[in-house]
């Protein structure tokens, strides 16, 4: 074993953290102590970034106004997917998909502006700014499971009208609403398979060795 590795009780809270992660969807409302809040946030924003261009910006939305009006655009989404699932849509839209309204903290994650301005590691890869910020909302979703906090992330919105909504500059576009809080027990499985939307596949159906193998 590499002398650089943690203990074995160390290990252990970093794999359970990362087995027991799920997007979570009910909240039992109630608050995060800014202590917490700050830690998350630090963890979230030591994820990697290509070329240290850390292209995540956090927006802490705490009018109750302006939640609204997000879990508003996010309705209004639901309802374009379940018309474009066509035959599916019915039970999509018995699905629960965000916790706006009863989540602690809402936040909502948005690549910067001026991002063309970073070449490096994103001459042939753009979307690796995107990757970036994926990493830093996977540390944050992560630290949360440790702190014994849920969180979801939401992605049924439209990004320009969310964008508009939360003044953001010309460029910068919304990723991800947050939502973050207690819960009273975390699922099991992945809630989608819970409810029968869809199974995950075994990891050894998505490894290859070599070249690409076709996927039954």
């Amino acid at each position: 074993m590499s002398e650089h590795a943690f203990t074995e009780e160390q290990r252990a809270g970093v794999y359970r953290a990362i087995a027991e992660r799920r997007d979570m969807r009910h909240f039992n409302g109630g608050k995060v102590a800014p202590e917490v809040l700050a830690r998350l946030l630090e963890a979230a924003h030591q994820g990697p970034s290509v070329g240290l261009m850390q292209p995540w910006r956090f927006i802490r939305i705490r009018r109750a106004e302006l939640r609204l009006a997000i879990a508003e655009l996010v309705e209004r989404e639901r309802v374009l997917t379940a018309e474009a699932l066509g035959e599916s849509g019915r039970e999509f839209m018995k699905l629960k998909v965000e916790g706006i309204r009863d989540c602690a903290e809402l936040l909502v994650v948005a690549l910067m502006e001026d991002r063309d301005a970073h070449i490096f590691g994103r001459r042939t890869m753009p979307q690796m700014d995107l990757a970036s910020a994926a990493c830093a909302i996977q540390n944050l979703w992560l630290a949360a499971r440790a702190e014994g906090l849920g969180m979801g992330w939401v992605s049924l919105f439209d990004p320009q009208a969310l964008a508009e909504l939360l003044q953001m500059p010309a460029g910068a576009e919304p990723v991800a609403v947050i939502c973050l809080g207690p819960v009273e027990e975390f699922y099991p499985a992945p809630m989608l398979a819970l409810q029968g939307w869809i199974q995950p596949r075994p990891l050894e159906e998505l490894l290859f060795e070599d070249r690409w193998e076709q996927l039954s």
